[in-house]
């Protein structure tokens, strides 16, 4: 990283209250961005309005708020920035690098050779363009057989060939609806992240994303990755695993020592039960992310004295 302010962000789904495993990326994105003088933004990623559950923003927003995390400038709606995904597309369109798919996931099922990381992989189909009379479905952009390395904060040097791993790729669904991995290169850009911090079940998706920020002319962030907190069954913490009994006003700074202690922070004894407006500085001035555990399968949530 280079001498320059980090622009950090943090990125909640509002399809539920702040889990445990949200908490943890939002204590070490803070951290992270703001131990150097850095921003910290936050950005609601309300980009499948399906699957958005009425008041579940106001009650992150509120449990941010009681944690003592503050955010630095307006909240971002990713449900209003259909234009800029818009323009996205339509740069990549004029660069060749986009094509309309007709084909239906059986068909692809059907035809994919072997699977990829997140299911079958798209086998160039329709690179050539839809059939006459073929109405498109989705939008892909075509992926090159190349290999996309960085070097992760947490993990290391990670590398995937993106033809081998997923093929080409989503970026506008069936439904109309624009895809995830769109969105967030296109968001972070617009606002100047330079240091994304999120946890480790996105690592695969990130050679995806600095595809899409070369192929758009973006700066690539750095990104750090975090390990996931996991359900005793070995399933990612989620909204449906018990993250409404988190009481963020009561418990917030013993929330806040625990989300440090998992990412591997020792805590001070005399800290363990100071309210955030105490914790947070000696966190922010002494977070070292050298002790942030190492653990691609996760850590088990059940371990924690929650």
């Amino acid at each position: 990283m280079s001498t320059e302010q980090i622009v950090g962000r943090f990125a909640p789904s509002p399809t539920g209250p702040l889990h445990f495993g949200s908490l943890v990326a939002a204590v070490g994105s803070y951290c992270l961005a703001r131990r150097n003088g850095g921003t910290w933004l936050l950005r609601m990623e309300d980009l499948d309005p399906p699957r958005v559950v009425p008041g579940a923003a106001d009650g992150i927003l509120f449990a941010l708020e009681n944690l003592g995390l503050h955010w630095d400038g307006e909240i971002v709606w990713q449900s209003q920035r259909t234009e800029a995904y818009i323009e996205a597309v339509e740069r990549l369109r004029q660069k060749g690098l986009v094509f309309d798919c007709v084909c239906t996931r059986k068909e692809i099922l059907l035809s994919a050779p072997h699977p990829g990381e997140e299911g079958p992989i798209y086998p160039g189909t329709c690179r050539s363009g839809p059939g006459a009379g073929q109405r498109p479905r989705a939008l892909r952009i075509e992926v090159p057989q190349e290999q996309v390395s960085f070097c992760d904060g947490v993990f290391g040097p990670f590398q995937q060939v993106l033809s081998d791993s997923v093929g080409d790729f989503v970026l506008r669904r069936a439904d109309g609806l624009f895809a995830y991995q769109l969105a967030v290169v296109v968001d972070d850009a617009a606002v100047g992240i330079n240091q994304v911090v999120r946890g480790s079940d996105l690592l695969t998706s990130t050679p995806r994303q600095i595809f899409l920020c070369a192929s758009l002319d973006y700066t690539i962030p750095e990104y750090i990755h975090l390990p996931m907190v996991l359900e005793r069954d070995g399933k990612k913490v989620s909204k449906r695993h018990g993250s409404a009994l988190l009481d963020y006003k009561s418990d917030a700074g013993k929330l806040i020592a625990l989300a440090l202690s998992f990412l591997g922070q020792i805590v001070p004894n005399s800290l363990l039960g100071a309210p955030p407006l105490e914790l947070l500085p000696w966190a922010i001035e002494n977070f070292d992310s050298q002790r942030i555990p190492v653990a691609l399968e996760g850590i088990v949530a059940s371990h924690l004295p929650l």
